[in-house]
């Protein structure tokens, strides 16, 4: 994990390096296209200075308003991050204003970690795109990508001024991202302090509240709590809808630090225009190319999102099915009319066999690599493995459907029930759901971890826990594999040493795996 993680932030160092962070606030060029680009500071909350960039639109004279787009940098990122997709906006006719995020790179203060600074910050930026830029007050639209998007969408609750967001790979629950089943998800945690630290000044909420995080203090859990709920734009919804701002939402399924999950479940609470979409990849890995200026799809449809919403151009947005998943195959986009239409079809399969595992050693089964092993199925369908019937049953429970006479379309989320009973009051454990061949070789379909605290040792209990929601085919004459084990380098575990857990199957609630299935 240390090296993975050696190797993911380096590579945004490098990135930074290579574009450069920025040149002297002042400086000015001509794009190709005829459109200025320049480099300002602006001043955030508390008079700290923002570093920035504006690109307006070729032959802009002050005579003519323009709608704007304001993109707050992603985590651990230089400011010339969206230079690419900026163009391409001020090309159709946008002001586009990026900033870096406080706390990074050149930008002064301290990281907040979208706190209410970062807010206030964002709408001092929309201040001084309208005092210094052709910008039309009333088109304002905000972007990002990860923590760009997430402070987008909590500006867009606290400024009503915000009519448009695309927020790209983002969080809508920073504590259902981070720590569900209320378990710390550790490479996450730790590729973002690590990265913060090399990048940044992270402040002194956020390192205590990453130190408290790291060290499972579970005397300071509701602090936590608190503190990554005041971060989510799910905690004000009622304001974003209030505000009604058009909101697109963009997302990988194999997203190791802001799953999936989270952006459905806020997306069906959004009562005003809306889009959902999801795709292949891990964290930010779907918008990549897109920052390259290459060809891209998240951007593509974070375009046309804007132009419909902003400048009023009927390119059919609105009349699509508004909510568009890729699956994690080579077939196209399908539509639904809402995230609950995609789990309408359910299939329960029966874990009837009580299974007996012991904590503390990694059967094999793991859901891979943050960063790397949902980036290899994004681009050679290549999934985290394990050979399901040598997964020692010592440590991993394992139970298999049928071979089904036809293909089997997963669509959504899987839920897990079933009855536990452990040896000691804490513990975890983690689901993974596999898609498995004729040679017994498991495909991770999908996972999710669990913890528990404050249970009787030996007294069951009953446990419902919704797997990452995904998009996989699972082939003719292939099985389903549900297999639970105590370990995986991906999460924190908090089985005491020697810890045992069994999964039962009682009559009066009987165990099985629910599983989405698209309905034909």
């Amino acid at each position: 994990m240390r090296t993975a993680l050696t190797f993911a932030v380096s590579a945004a160092l490098v990135a930074g390096t290579t574009l450069g962070l920025a040149p002297a606030a002042g400086a000015a060029t001509t794009a190709e296209s005829g459109g200025t680009l320049r480099f300002v500071d602006i001043a955030g909350e508390g008079g700290i200075v923002l570093k920035a960039n504006v690109v307006t639109p070729a032959g802009a004279d002050g005579s003519t308003r323009y709608p704007v787009i304001v993109l707050p940098t992603s985590w651990a990122m230089p400011q010339v991050e969206y230079l690419a997709q900026a163009q391409k906006l001020a090309d159709s006719g946008y002001v586009v204003v990026s900033y870096n995020s406080r706390g990074f790179w050149q930008s002064g203060g301290e990281i907040e970690t979208a706190g209410p600074k970062d807010i206030a910050d964002a709408s001092l930026v929309i201040d001084w795109a309208l005092a210094h830029t052709p910008a039309d007050p009333a088109k304002v639209g905000m972007a990002g990508v990860s923590y760009g998007a997430g402070i987008s969408l909590l500006t867009a609750a606290h400024d009503k001024r915000v009519r448009a967001v695309a927020a790209l790979s983002g969080w809508a629950d920073l504590i259902d991202s981070i720590y569900s089943g209320r378990t710390q998800h550790l490479q996450a945690a730790a590729l973002l302090g690590g990265a913060g630290y090399l990048t940044g000044r992270p402040g002194p909420e956020l390192r205590q509240i990453l130190g408290d995080f790291l060290s499972s203090n579970l005397d300071k859990e509701d602090e936590m709590i608190a503190w990554g709920r005041k971060r989510s734009a799910a905690t004000y919804i009622d304001a974003i809808n209030a505000n009604r701002p058009a909101v697109m939402l963009g997302n990988a399924w194999g997203d190791t630090i802001f799953p999936p999950n989270q952006f459905a479940s806020f997306y069906e609470k959004l009562s005003g225009p809306k889009r959902l979409e999801f795709r292949p990849g891990d964290h930010a890995t779907a918008e990549a190319t897109g920052l390259l200026g290459l060809p891209n799809d998240t951007w593509t449809s974070a375009h046309r999102w804007f132009d419909h919403h902003l400048k009023g151009v009927d390119n059919g947005v609105d009349r699509e099915q508004p909510v568009r998943l890729k699956p994690r195959s080579d077939a196209g986009y399908e539509g639904y009319p809402d995230w609950k239409s995609v789990n309408a079809a359910q299939r329960k399969f029966a874990l009837t066999d009580s299974e007996h595992v012991w904590a503390n050693i990694d059967s094999g089964a793991n859901g891979g690599v943050v960063m790397l092993s949902n980036l290899l199925d994004q681009f050679f369908q290549a999934p985290p493995t394990a050979s399901v019937p040598l997964l020692p049953r010592a440590f991993a429970a394992v139970w298999q459907s049928g071979r089904s006479d036809s293909a089997q379309r997963v669509r959504g989320t899987a839920r897990l029930h079933t009855t536990v009973t452990p040896t000691a009051e804490s513990g975890t454990f983690v689901a993974y759901l596999y898609d498995v061949g004729p040679l017994g070789i498991g495909k991770l379909i999908t996972n999710a971890p669990y913890t528990f605290h404050g249970k009787q040792p030996g007294q069951p209990f009953a446990v419902d826990l919704d797997l990452f929601s995904t998009a996989y085919d699972v082939p003719a004459g292939h099985r389903l594999a549900l297999v639970v084990d105590t370990v995986d380098p991906l999460y924190i575990e908090h089985n005491p040493t020697g810890a045992q857990l069994t999964f039962s199957s009682p009559a009066a609630d009987p165990s099985y795996v629910s599983v989405p299935l698209r309905a034909e």
